[in-house]
């Protein structure tokens, strides 16, 4: 585990100590809120600039190489 020292805005802090509160937090639920909002962020983020990087790519040809690795995958574990 690691440690981080962060600055929030207090008006952040409020309002999610509060909904935590509402949903009855233990102690370490803040680290966890925190964990898994980093976690979103960082798949929304890599989603949406895999999304960008094939923009151009013809959809038929993506659907192809998934369809490929899916099969690959299946005989991969027999």
């Amino acid at each position: 585990m690691t440690r981080w020292t962060l600055v929030i805005p207090e008006k952040t802090n409020r309002m999610l100590r509060i909904h935590l509160a509402i949903r009855g937090a233990k102690k370490g639920d803040l680290s966890k809120f925190v964990d898994k909002a980093v976690r979103q962020t960082l798949f929304r983020e890599t989603a949406a600039g895999v999304k960008v990087r094939n923009a151009p790519v013809d959809s038929d040809l993506i659907e192809t190489a998934i369809e490929e690795a899916i099969e690959w995958s299946s005989e991969t574990r027999s």
